[in-house]
């Protein structure tokens, strides 16, 4: 795809710059990337006086000043982006948000969702577009996909967020080992670190790292803290082992566990960028309310809720969120994809749930039955008798809403704010929440 963009290079000027041998013209700049390299050569040995420049030099050329902060993570990434954005724009500062939800520029869409990380050359577009508009923070979701394909190539990070490392995108990386490789990659360098100190899988440059936790002793602490019926904490904050203490109370409208991690990973981020009192930080944390299709509350008599947990892990934190309390589920799992997490996500679910609605999540090229049969692989014959197979997702969903009990809570997890369903390679129009939505009011 060519990319509008006026610049001078070689004493020449151009209009565009392209990725794309096959659409270049006299105006237009070609970029060689990691992903093209092969191709670029073939056409250069073909047409050497071809006007290029490497990725590396998009940095320097685009004459890039604003501060990337970038977060990664197998869970927590988008909320603990988000987060960081909203904080910042309420400290009264210019911001980019671009992720799983889209590109926003303070608080306005300009794309719609697309990959979590885009190509690396629309990523500089996308940061050339935000500098233009003012912004001074562009913060960024980061996933493993980009950064083993290189297409965060020369950013340079202001500050790298970690969230957690446990398992997902085996069906890429191959194994365990080689996703935690290629997380941990991103915490190598010198710049500035904010690292969640429990998560024992994380393994970073101690330079320049500052940690949060709830276990472990980090520059940011809770001394105490509650997950009901919201957050609260009490934090404290040294920047070094000898300065004073700043403590301040923390309050969120949002829930669970892993929740409160996002939170602390935002909030230290923050609090290291503008160096803001942790107190004034922590007042706007209940401006924050949230992201569509994380913990997103669908209806509230019987109680509702959808949300994007993919992985076994993401199921363990959902279902600690509601501990203690009677909690069914209805998931499925993504067609030509980690193949590995299906039966632990089976696992996990009827160790929780009540019971148990598996279903089609994207299912793309497989069959959704043999999906399905994966996931019945991580569930013991005895705890079968509380699973129900249904491969359509609309009628498991309504199966599941006609049974639920007043005093039970129904969890729809896999596809959170999605509102396509990969069938083949087909986008059929699904939205879990309005499933929701349309069977309460077809029963009022």
């Amino acid at each position: 795809m060519r990319h509008f963009y006026p610049i001078t290079h070689y004493n020449r000027s151009f209009t565009h710059l392209s990725e794309d041998t096959r659409e270049l013209d006299n105006c237009t700049l070609l970029v060689q990337t990691p992903s093209n390299a092969p191709f670029v050569q073939v056409y250069l040995a073909k047409e050497p006086t071809t006007p290029t420049i490497h990725a590396l030099e998009l940095y320097k050329l685009l004459k890039l000043s604003l501060q990337i902060v970038g977060v990664t993570g197998t869970n927590g990434k988008t909320t603990t982006a988000s987060c960081i954005y909203s904080l910042l724009l309420d400290l009264g500062h210019s911001c980019a948000l671009l992720g799983t939800r889209g590109f926003f520029i303070n608080d306005k869409r300009v794309k719609e969702k697309g990959l979590t990380t885009p190509t690396l050359l629309e990523l500089y577009m996308d940061l050339a577009t935000a500098q233009a508009e003012g912004v001074a923070y562009f913060i960024m979701e980061a996933s493993s996909h980009a950064i083993a394909q290189e297409r965060i190539l020369g950013l340079e990070f202001g500050a790298r967020v970690h969230t957690n490392i446990t398992s997902d995108h085996l069906d890429y990386h191959k194994d365990l080992k080689t996703y935690q490789a290629v997380k941990n990659s991103f915490f190598q360098g010198e710049g500035l670190k904010v690292i969640n100190r429990d998560d024992p899988m994380v393994r970073f440059n101690p330079i320049n790292a500052y940690g949060y936790g709830l276990e472990h002793k980090s520059h940011l602490s809770t001394d105490a803290y509650s997950l009901h019926p919201s957050l609260s904490a009490h934090l404290s904050f040294k920047l070094t082992p000898k300065a004073p203490a700043e403590n301040s109370l923390l309050h969120s409208p949002l829930i669970g566990r892993h929740n409160l991690y996002n939170l602390l990973g935002a909030v230290l981020c923050v609090r290291l960028l503008t160096d803001k009192p942790l107190e004034d930080i922590c007042a706007l944390v209940p401006n924050f309310l949230g992201v569509k299709g994380r913990l997103e509350v669908a209806h509230t008599n019987p109680l509702v809720v959808v949300d994007f947990a993919h992985t076994a892990d993401g199921f363990t934190q959902i279902f600690n969120s509601f501990s203690g309390q009677k909690v069914k589920v209805v998931f499925g799992a993504g067609g030509n994809r980690d193949k590995s997490k299906r039966p632990l996500m089976g696992q996990v679910a009827v160790t929780h749930a009540l019971k148990t609605y598996i279903t089609s999540d994207n299912p793309r090229h497989e069959d959704p039955l043999d999906i399905i049969k994966d996931i019945l692989g991580g569930i013991a014959e005895n705890k079968r008798s509380s699973v129900v197979v249904e491969a359509n997702r609309q009628r498991a969903i309504e199966r599941a809403l006609s049974e639920l009990q007043t005093d039970e809570i129904l969890l729809i997890l896999g596809k959170g704010d999605e509102n396509m369903q990969i069938i083949g390679s087909t986008l059929h129009p699904f939205d879990d929440c309005q499933v929701v939505q349309a069977f309460y009011k077809d029963k009022a």
